[in-house]
C-alpha cells in the first residue's frame, strides 16, 4: 500500500494528518509512505525527521495524490483538490460531508472510498477519532472568545473571571457533550459565571457533580435559551450530530437580545453551525459583527494549536491507520465494524445514513 499525505491548504491549517513516529509504524508495516515536503513543519516535524523515519519526501503535491493507494488528510478535500483526486481513491480523513454537498458531488463522480474520522465508532458507542477535536475546540472557544471580548478588539471590555467588587463575566454553553463539557471546564476555571445547557440530563447531571453548583445546569428549550443567551457576555454553540447537519438551536432574533461586544463562538461550524446568524470564517478574517455581536466560526480552530492538535489527532488515528496497512481497506473495513462506520462515499454512493439524509439523497 502507498499512502499519500499531501500539504494541508486550508486557510491558517497548521496540522499535518501523519507524524514521523506514525510514519515509522507505516513503515514497519509494509506500507510505502509519501508525504509532501514541509507538510509537517507547522506543526513542528522537519522533513529530515519524516526521512528517518522512512518517508519519501515529494515536491508536488499532486504527484503525492496520484500515487498513492490511501491519501491520508486532516480537513476536508477543497475544490483547488478536486482534480488530484483518483477514481477508486481512499482517503482518510475529516470529511463533513453534511456541510459540503459540492465535495459529496465530486467524491461520488469518482467513486472514491470517503472514510470520515468523525463517523468511526468506538466498541461503545463514542466517536474516539471526533472527540480529540472537539476537546480542543472546547477549550480553545473560551480562549478565544475571552481575547475578542477585549475592548480593543471591540468587545465589551468585560473580563470573563472579573476582580473582587465586580461581576464575572457570564459564559452561556448551549450543548454539553465533548466540545460542550471542555468549555465549561475553561469557562469555569477562568472564574467566569457558567451556564450550560443540553436536552441530556444525564450530561447535566455528571456536570453539576464535577463542579458542585459552581455551573448552572438547564435544560435546553427555547425560554430557557432566550433568557440565557440575552445575558451571556460569551456564548459557545456546541450543539454537534455526528456528520448531520447541526440544529439551530439559538434563533437571529434571540442573537439580536445580545449585549453590543458580546461574542459568540460557534464550535459546529463544521457541520453548519447551530446559531441562525453564523456563518464560516477563517482564519485570516475571524470575525464578524452581526446585531452588534462579533461572531467567531472558523471551521479548523483546532489549526491554532498545531502541534498539540497534531498529536492528540495522530495518537487517535494510529490504531486505525495502522489497521488499513495491515489488513489491507477492504479486510479491514471487514473485520472492523468501528471502522466501516466511518465509510461515507462507496461506489459512487452516499452510504452513512445522517449524511444521505443531510444532502437529500433519502
Amino acid at each position: 500500500m502507498t499512502i499519500g499525505v499531501p500539504k494541508e491548504i486550508k486557510i491558517g491549517e497548521t496540522r499535518v494528518s501523519m507524524t514521523p513516529s506514525l510514519c515509522r509504524r507505516c513503515v514497519s508495516l509494509g506500507a510505502k509512505v509519501l508525504i509532501q515536503k514541509s507538510a509537517g513543519l507547522t506543526a513542528g516535524f522537519t522533513d529530515d525527521e519524516y526521512r528517518a523515519a522512512g518517508a519519501t519526501l515529494v515536491g508536488d503535491a499532486a504527484k503525492v495524490w496520484r500515487a498513492a493507494d490511501l491519501i491520508l488528510k486532516v480537513k476536508e478535500p477543497l475544490p483547488a483538490e478536486y482534480s488530484l483526486l483518483r477514481t477508486g481513491q481512499a482517503i482518510f480523513t475529516y470529511l463533513h460531508l453534511a456541510a459540503g454537498p459540492e465535495l459529496a458531488r465530486v467524491l461520488l463522480q469518482k467513486k472514491i472510498l470517503g472514510i470520515s474520522y468523525e463517523t468511526v465508532e468506538g466498541s461503545d458507542g463514542s466517536f474516539p477519532l471526533l472527540k480529540p477535536m472537539s476537546q480542543i475546540a472546547g477549550r480553545l472557544s473560551i480562549q478565544i472568545g475571552a481575547y475578542f471580548l477585549q475592548s480593543q478588539h471591540g468587545g465589551s471590555g468585560v473580563l470573563l473571571g472579573g476582580i473582587p467588587g465586580t461581576m464575572p463575566g457570564h459564559v452561556v454553553v448551549v450543548g454539553a457533550g465533548n466540545s460542550g463539557a471542555h468549555a465549561v471546564q475553561m469557562a469555569a476555571g477562568m472564574g467566569a459565571r457558567v451556564t450550560v445547557l443540553d436536552l441530556d440530563t444525564r450530561k447535566l447531571e455528571a456536570l453539576d457533580q464535577e463542579y458542585r453548583g459552581r455551573v448552572v445546569t438547564l435544560m435546553s428549550n427555547p425560554a430557557n435559551i432566550d433568557a440565557e443567551v440575552a445575558d451571556a457576555d460569551l456564548l459557545i454553540g456546541a450543539v454537534l450530530i455526528p456528520a448531520a447537519k447541526a440544529p439551530i438551536v439559538v434563533s437571529s432574533q434571540t442573537v439580536a437580545k445580545m449585549r453590543p461586544g458580546s461574542v459568540i463562538v460557534d464550535i459546529a461550524i463544521d457541520q453548519g453551525g447551530c446559531i441562525e446568524s453564523i456563518r464560516p470564517t477563517s482564519h485570516k478574517n475571524p470575525v464578524y459583527e452581526q446585531h452588534g455581536v462579533i461572531h467567531y466560526a472558523v471551521p479548523n480552530m483546532p489549526a491554532l494549536v498545531g502541534r498539540t492538535s497534531t498529536l492528540g489527532l495522530t495518537q487517535a488515528t494510529e490504531p486505525y491507520v495502522a489497521m488499513l496497512v495491515q489488513k489491507g481497506i477492504e479486510r479491514a473495513l471487514t473485520d472492523h465494524a468501528g471502522l466501516a462506520r466511518g465509510v461515507n462515499t462507496r461506489d459512487g454512493k452516499i452510504v452513512y445514513d445522517a449524511v444521505a439524509k443531510a444532502l437529500g439523497f433519502s
